[in-house]
Protein backbone atom coordinates (compact mmCIF):
# COMPACT_ATOMS: atom_id res chain seq x y z
CA UNK A 1 0.00 0.00 0.00
CA UNK A 2 2.88 2.36 0.92
CA UNK A 3 4.79 1.24 -2.49
CA UNK A 4 1.25 2.35 -4.26
CA UNK A 5 0.78 5.23 -2.68
CA UNK A 6 4.68 6.63 -3.49
CA UNK A 7 3.59 5.61 -6.99
CA UNK A 8 0.70 7.59 -7.20
CA UNK A 9 2.67 10.62 -6.15
CA UNK A 10 5.64 10.00 -8.35
CA UNK A 11 3.15 10.23 -11.03
CA UNK A 12 1.25 12.91 -9.99
CA UNK A 13 4.48 14.83 -9.56
CA UNK A 14 5.89 13.77 -13.29
CA UNK A 15 2.23 15.26 -14.69
CA UNK A 16 2.57 18.66 -13.32
CA UNK A 17 5.81 18.59 -14.32
CA UNK A 18 4.96 17.97 -17.70
CA UNK A 19 1.94 20.49 -17.46
CA UNK A 20 4.49 23.14 -16.74
CA UNK A 21 6.81 22.40 -19.15
CA UNK A 22 4.22 22.44 -21.72
CA UNK A 23 3.00 25.97 -20.18
CA UNK A 24 6.04 27.39 -20.50
CA UNK A 25 7.13 26.31 -23.82
CA UNK A 26 3.17 28.22 -24.88
CA UNK A 27 4.26 31.38 -22.81
CA UNK A 28 7.53 30.81 -24.69
CA UNK A 29 5.98 30.98 -28.12
CA UNK A 30 3.51 33.63 -27.58
CA UNK A 31 5.93 35.93 -26.57
CA UNK A 32 7.78 35.35 -29.78
CA UNK A 33 4.49 35.62 -31.98
CA UNK A 34 4.61 38.49 -29.79
CA UNK A 35 7.85 39.95 -30.74
CA UNK A 36 7.01 38.36 -34.47
CA UNK A 37 4.23 40.86 -34.80
CA UNK A 38 5.93 43.79 -33.84
CA UNK A 39 8.21 43.68 -36.17
CA UNK A 40 7.35 46.63 -38.31
CA UNK A 41 7.09 48.78 -35.08
CA UNK A 42 7.52 52.25 -35.86
CA UNK A 43 8.09 51.80 -39.65
CA UNK A 44 5.25 53.15 -42.49
CA UNK A 45 3.74 51.66 -45.18
CA UNK A 46 3.17 54.27 -47.55
CA UNK A 47 0.04 52.64 -49.95
CA UNK A 48 -1.57 54.31 -53.01
CA UNK A 49 -4.39 52.24 -53.99
CA UNK A 50 -7.72 52.36 -55.90
CA UNK A 51 -10.35 52.42 -53.23
CA UNK A 52 -10.13 53.16 -49.36
CA UNK A 53 -12.24 50.05 -49.06
CA UNK A 54 -8.98 47.70 -48.49
CA UNK A 55 -8.53 49.55 -44.88
CA UNK A 56 -9.59 46.47 -42.77
CA UNK A 57 -7.16 44.52 -44.39
CA UNK A 58 -4.07 46.76 -44.12
CA UNK A 59 -5.58 47.11 -40.51
CA UNK A 60 -4.86 43.32 -39.78
CA UNK A 61 -1.56 44.15 -41.38
CA UNK A 62 -0.78 46.93 -39.32
CA UNK A 63 -1.90 44.78 -36.07
CA UNK A 64 0.08 41.71 -37.08
CA UNK A 65 3.47 43.63 -37.72
CA UNK A 66 3.13 47.23 -36.16
CA UNK A 67 3.41 48.99 -39.30
CA UNK A 68 1.79 51.94 -39.33
CA UNK A 69 -0.48 52.36 -43.21
CA UNK A 70 -0.94 55.91 -44.62
CA UNK A 71 -3.33 55.78 -47.68
CA UNK A 72 -3.51 57.58 -51.13
CA UNK A 73 -6.49 56.98 -53.50
CA UNK A 74 -5.59 57.40 -57.08
CA UNK A 75 -6.47 55.34 -60.36
CA UNK A 76 -4.35 53.46 -62.02
CA UNK A 77 -3.68 56.01 -64.68
CA UNK A 78 -3.23 58.74 -62.58
CA UNK A 79 -0.47 57.11 -60.80
CA UNK A 80 1.44 56.45 -63.60
CA UNK A 81 0.98 59.94 -64.67
CA UNK A 82 2.46 61.57 -61.69
CA UNK A 83 5.71 58.57 -61.41
CA UNK A 84 6.82 59.72 -64.92
CA UNK A 85 6.05 63.56 -63.82
CA UNK A 86 8.19 63.40 -60.66
CA UNK A 87 11.76 63.09 -61.44
CA UNK A 88 12.56 62.99 -57.57
CA UNK A 89 14.40 59.77 -56.89
CA UNK A 90 11.76 59.01 -53.68
CA UNK A 91 8.77 57.73 -54.90
CA UNK A 92 4.98 59.22 -53.40
CA UNK A 93 4.49 55.29 -51.79
CA UNK A 94 6.05 52.24 -51.34
CA UNK A 95 3.02 49.61 -52.00
CA UNK A 96 0.90 50.15 -55.66
CA UNK A 97 -2.17 48.13 -54.75
CA UNK A 98 -5.04 47.61 -57.72
CA UNK A 99 -5.71 48.96 -60.86
CA UNK A 100 -5.61 47.61 -64.54
CA UNK A 101 -2.22 46.03 -65.44
CA UNK A 102 -1.83 47.89 -68.71
CA UNK A 103 -0.57 50.46 -65.78
CA UNK A 104 2.23 48.31 -64.06
CA UNK A 105 3.29 46.81 -67.28
CA UNK A 106 4.24 50.47 -68.74
CA UNK A 107 5.25 51.30 -65.51
CA UNK A 108 8.03 47.87 -65.32
CA UNK A 109 9.01 49.55 -68.84
CA UNK A 110 9.52 52.87 -67.68
CA UNK A 111 12.09 51.05 -64.79
CA UNK A 112 9.00 52.82 -61.72
CA UNK A 113 8.79 48.73 -60.38
CA UNK A 114 10.81 47.09 -57.65
CA UNK A 115 11.35 42.96 -58.08
CA UNK A 116 9.82 40.76 -55.35
CA UNK A 117 10.70 37.34 -56.30
CA UNK A 118 9.05 35.50 -52.82
CA UNK A 119 8.43 32.17 -52.63
CA UNK A 120 5.18 33.43 -51.93
CA UNK A 121 4.31 35.60 -55.08
CA UNK A 122 6.26 32.19 -57.50
CA UNK A 123 3.05 30.13 -56.27
CA UNK A 124 0.65 32.64 -58.43
CA UNK A 125 0.33 31.27 -61.95
CA UNK A 126 3.02 32.53 -64.49
CA UNK A 127 -0.54 33.66 -66.25
CA UNK A 128 -0.76 36.52 -63.55
CA UNK A 129 2.44 37.56 -62.34
CA UNK A 130 5.58 38.94 -64.38
CA UNK A 131 8.25 36.79 -64.92
CA UNK A 132 11.03 39.24 -63.68
CA UNK A 133 9.17 39.65 -60.60
CA UNK A 134 7.91 43.56 -61.20
CA UNK A 135 3.98 43.01 -60.25
CA UNK A 136 1.65 40.46 -59.75
CA UNK A 137 -2.09 40.21 -60.06
CA UNK A 138 -4.38 40.74 -56.66
CA UNK A 139 -7.47 39.03 -58.64
CA UNK A 140 -9.42 40.21 -62.24
CA UNK A 141 -11.57 43.08 -62.81
CA UNK A 142 -14.03 42.04 -65.65
CA UNK A 143 -15.95 44.75 -67.74
CA UNK A 144 -19.82 44.88 -68.45
CA UNK A 145 -22.71 47.09 -68.70
CA UNK A 146 -25.08 49.38 -66.37
CA UNK A 147 -28.32 49.93 -68.07
CA UNK A 148 -30.99 52.64 -66.20
CA UNK A 149 -34.30 51.11 -66.91
CA UNK A 150 -36.75 54.28 -66.37
CA UNK A 151 -34.13 55.75 -69.34
CA UNK A 152 -34.48 52.81 -71.32
CA UNK A 153 -38.59 53.31 -71.03
CA UNK A 154 -38.85 57.02 -71.20
CA UNK A 155 -37.11 57.26 -74.17
CA UNK A 156 -38.43 54.40 -75.87
CA UNK A 157 -35.01 52.71 -76.40
CA UNK A 158 -34.42 48.91 -76.55
CA UNK A 159 -32.21 46.98 -73.40
CA UNK A 160 -28.88 46.21 -74.86
CA UNK A 161 -27.72 42.71 -74.90
CA UNK A 162 -24.18 43.21 -76.34
CA UNK A 163 -21.30 45.39 -77.23
CA UNK A 164 -22.37 45.12 -80.65
CA UNK A 165 -25.97 46.65 -79.57
CA UNK A 166 -23.41 49.88 -78.76
CA UNK A 167 -23.01 50.73 -81.97
CA UNK A 168 -27.16 51.02 -82.41
CA UNK A 169 -27.53 55.07 -83.90
CA UNK A 170 -31.01 54.68 -80.69
CA UNK A 171 -28.08 55.26 -78.36
CA UNK A 172 -26.25 58.31 -79.03
CA UNK A 173 -26.20 59.92 -76.39
CA UNK A 174 -26.94 58.00 -73.99
CA UNK A 175 -23.42 55.96 -73.11
CA UNK A 176 -21.12 57.07 -70.60
CA UNK A 177 -17.63 55.89 -70.70
CA UNK A 178 -14.43 56.69 -68.81
CA UNK A 179 -11.30 57.53 -70.77
CA UNK A 180 -8.96 54.70 -71.28
CA UNK A 181 -5.98 56.65 -70.43
CA UNK A 182 -7.54 57.01 -66.89
CA UNK A 183 -9.59 54.06 -65.98
CA UNK A 184 -7.83 50.50 -65.94
CA UNK A 185 -11.32 49.33 -66.38
CA UNK A 186 -12.05 51.16 -69.75
CA UNK A 187 -8.74 50.49 -71.47
CA UNK A 188 -9.38 46.36 -70.50
CA UNK A 189 -12.79 46.90 -72.25
CA UNK A 190 -11.19 48.72 -75.53
CA UNK A 191 -7.97 46.27 -75.64
CA UNK A 192 -10.22 43.24 -74.54
CA UNK A 193 -12.23 43.77 -77.28
CA UNK A 194 -9.77 44.40 -79.73
CA UNK A 195 -8.48 40.86 -79.11
CA UNK A 196 -11.49 39.52 -80.07
CA UNK A 197 -12.28 41.34 -82.95
CA UNK A 198 -8.57 41.75 -84.69
CA UNK A 199 -7.38 45.27 -84.97
CA UNK A 200 -9.07 46.15 -88.46
CA UNK A 201 -12.53 44.95 -86.97
CA UNK A 202 -12.04 46.09 -83.61
CA UNK A 203 -10.86 49.95 -84.71
CA UNK A 204 -14.11 49.89 -86.91
CA UNK A 205 -16.21 49.13 -84.01
CA UNK A 206 -15.19 51.39 -81.96
CA UNK A 207 -15.56 53.89 -84.26
CA UNK A 208 -18.79 53.35 -84.31
CA UNK A 209 -19.40 53.65 -80.59
CA UNK A 210 -17.75 56.48 -80.41
CA UNK A 211 -19.93 57.74 -82.66
CA UNK A 212 -22.79 57.54 -79.79
CA UNK A 213 -20.63 59.03 -77.05
CA UNK A 214 -20.83 62.35 -76.16
CA UNK A 215 -17.56 62.89 -73.59
CA UNK A 216 -15.10 60.13 -71.92
CA UNK A 217 -14.99 60.97 -68.51
CA UNK A 218 -11.45 61.89 -66.36
CA UNK A 219 -12.90 59.54 -63.50
CA UNK A 220 -13.48 55.92 -63.27
CA UNK A 221 -16.55 55.97 -60.63
CA UNK A 222 -18.29 58.16 -63.69
CA UNK A 223 -19.95 55.71 -65.34
CA UNK A 224 -21.62 54.06 -62.51
CA UNK A 225 -23.06 57.44 -61.00
CA UNK A 226 -24.04 59.46 -64.02
CA UNK A 227 -26.49 56.12 -64.74
CA UNK A 228 -27.34 55.54 -61.53
CA UNK A 229 -28.39 59.53 -61.26
CA UNK A 230 -30.27 59.35 -64.89
CA UNK A 231 -27.92 61.71 -67.29
CA UNK A 232 -27.21 58.49 -69.06
CA UNK A 233 -29.04 55.26 -70.26
CA UNK A 234 -25.57 52.52 -70.62
CA UNK A 235 -22.53 52.84 -68.60
CA UNK A 236 -19.47 50.54 -69.20
CA UNK A 237 -18.20 49.43 -65.54
CA UNK A 238 -16.30 47.09 -64.10
CA UNK A 239 -18.59 44.03 -62.86
CA UNK A 240 -18.41 43.22 -59.13
CA UNK A 241 -20.92 43.28 -56.05
CA UNK A 242 -20.87 47.02 -55.55
CA UNK A 243 -22.42 47.33 -59.11
CA UNK A 244 -24.71 44.87 -58.36
CA UNK A 245 -25.81 46.67 -55.16
CA UNK A 246 -25.94 49.87 -56.76
CA UNK A 247 -28.35 48.39 -59.51
CA UNK A 248 -30.39 47.22 -57.18
CA UNK A 249 -31.07 50.73 -55.25
CA UNK A 250 -31.36 52.36 -58.16
CA UNK A 251 -33.42 49.77 -60.54
CA UNK A 252 -30.59 49.51 -62.50
CA UNK A 253 -29.52 46.50 -64.67
CA UNK A 254 -26.21 45.09 -64.63
CA UNK A 255 -25.09 43.49 -67.93
CA UNK A 256 -22.74 40.49 -68.94
CA UNK A 257 -22.48 41.36 -72.78
CA UNK A 258 -23.62 38.31 -74.45
CA UNK A 259 -21.17 38.36 -77.05
CA UNK A 260 -17.83 38.18 -74.25
CA UNK A 261 -16.73 39.51 -70.80
CA UNK A 262 -13.46 41.15 -71.05
CA UNK A 263 -11.38 41.09 -68.39
CA UNK A 264 -7.69 42.62 -66.51
CA UNK A 265 -5.57 41.40 -64.02
CA UNK A 266 -5.54 43.92 -61.03
CA UNK A 267 -1.91 44.72 -60.13
CA UNK A 268 -0.19 45.07 -56.85
CA UNK A 269 3.62 46.07 -57.19
CA UNK A 270 6.30 48.11 -54.95
CA UNK A 271 8.04 51.14 -56.28
CA UNK A 272 11.46 51.23 -56.75
CA UNK A 273 13.78 53.20 -54.21
CA UNK A 274 10.64 53.18 -51.70
CA UNK A 275 11.75 52.77 -48.12
CA UNK A 276 9.48 50.98 -47.32
CA UNK A 277 10.11 48.23 -49.55
CA UNK A 278 11.19 45.61 -46.65
CA UNK A 279 7.70 46.31 -45.38
CA UNK A 280 5.72 46.32 -48.91
CA UNK A 281 7.36 43.08 -49.39
CA UNK A 282 5.34 41.40 -45.93
CA UNK A 283 2.43 42.89 -46.80
CA UNK A 284 2.66 40.98 -50.17
CA UNK A 285 3.25 37.90 -48.37
CA UNK A 286 0.29 38.51 -45.67
CA UNK A 287 -1.84 38.78 -48.89
CA UNK A 288 -1.43 35.80 -50.60
CA UNK A 289 -1.99 33.75 -47.54
CA UNK A 290 -5.68 32.01 -48.42
CA UNK A 291 -7.36 33.03 -45.52
CA UNK A 292 -6.40 37.14 -46.11
CA UNK A 293 -6.93 36.32 -50.16
CA UNK A 294 -10.88 34.98 -49.47
CA UNK A 295 -10.94 38.49 -47.35
CA UNK A 296 -9.53 40.46 -49.95
CA UNK A 297 -12.10 38.84 -52.14
CA UNK A 298 -15.01 39.81 -50.11
CA UNK A 299 -13.80 43.61 -49.86
CA UNK A 300 -13.39 43.76 -53.97
CA UNK A 301 -17.12 41.70 -54.67
CA UNK A 302 -15.51 39.30 -56.60
CA UNK A 303 -16.91 36.51 -58.44
CA UNK A 304 -14.94 33.39 -57.44
CA UNK A 305 -14.42 32.92 -61.85
CA UNK A 306 -12.12 36.56 -61.26
CA UNK A 307 -9.74 35.21 -58.49
CA UNK A 308 -6.45 33.76 -59.17
CA UNK A 309 -5.77 31.93 -56.34
CA UNK A 310 -7.06 28.02 -57.01
CA UNK A 311 -9.17 26.90 -53.99
CA UNK A 312 -10.32 30.37 -52.48
CA UNK A 313 -14.37 31.29 -53.20
CA UNK A 314 -15.57 34.19 -54.35
CA UNK A 315 -18.92 35.68 -54.79
CA UNK A 316 -21.99 34.02 -57.22
CA UNK A 317 -22.58 36.94 -59.00
CA UNK A 318 -23.15 34.70 -62.18
CA UNK A 319 -20.12 34.94 -64.16
CA UNK A 320 -19.05 32.24 -66.18
CA UNK A 321 -15.42 31.27 -66.64
CA UNK A 322 -16.39 30.29 -70.39
CA UNK A 323 -17.68 33.58 -71.10
CA UNK A 324 -14.56 35.70 -70.38
CA UNK A 325 -12.96 36.47 -73.35
CA UNK A 326 -9.87 35.07 -74.67
CA UNK A 327 -6.96 37.61 -74.58
CA UNK A 328 -3.56 38.21 -74.65
CA UNK A 329 -2.34 39.44 -71.68
CA UNK A 330 1.09 40.86 -72.87
CA UNK A 331 -0.59 43.00 -75.41
CA UNK A 332 -1.87 45.24 -71.84
CA UNK A 333 1.43 46.23 -71.81
CA UNK A 334 3.17 46.11 -75.37
CA UNK A 335 0.07 47.75 -77.14
CA UNK A 336 -0.99 50.35 -74.23
CA UNK A 337 0.63 53.51 -75.66
CA UNK A 338 0.02 52.93 -79.02
CA UNK A 339 -3.33 51.91 -78.56
CA UNK A 340 -4.09 54.86 -76.36
CA UNK A 341 -2.80 57.14 -79.18
CA UNK A 342 -4.93 55.83 -81.87
CA UNK A 343 -7.97 56.15 -79.30
CA UNK A 344 -7.18 60.14 -78.68
CA UNK A 345 -6.89 60.63 -82.32
CA UNK A 346 -9.96 59.22 -82.95
CA UNK A 347 -12.00 60.85 -80.13
CA UNK A 348 -10.35 64.18 -80.56
CA UNK A 349 -11.62 66.50 -77.90
CA UNK A 350 -14.20 64.33 -76.28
Amino acid sequence: MKKLRQLCFALLAAISLGGLIGMAGAYAKQTKASADSQQFKGKTLKVVTTSDAYKPLFNKFSKQTGAKVKFMSMSSGEVLARMKADKSAKPMADLWFGGGIDAFMQAKNDHLLAKDNSAAVKKISTKYRDPDGYWLSKGLTVGGLVVNKKVLKDKHLSMPTSWNDLTKPEYKGEIMMSDPAVSGTSYAIVEGLLDQKGNKAGWAYWKKVNNNVSFYSKRGKDPQEKVSSGEFAIGLIPVDQMAFKAAKQNDLKVIYPSDGVPWVPEGVAIFKNAPGQKVAKAFINFMLEPANMKELAKIDGKDTDQIIMPGVKGLDLGLKKSDLIKENVANFGSNRQAVLDKWAAMVGNK
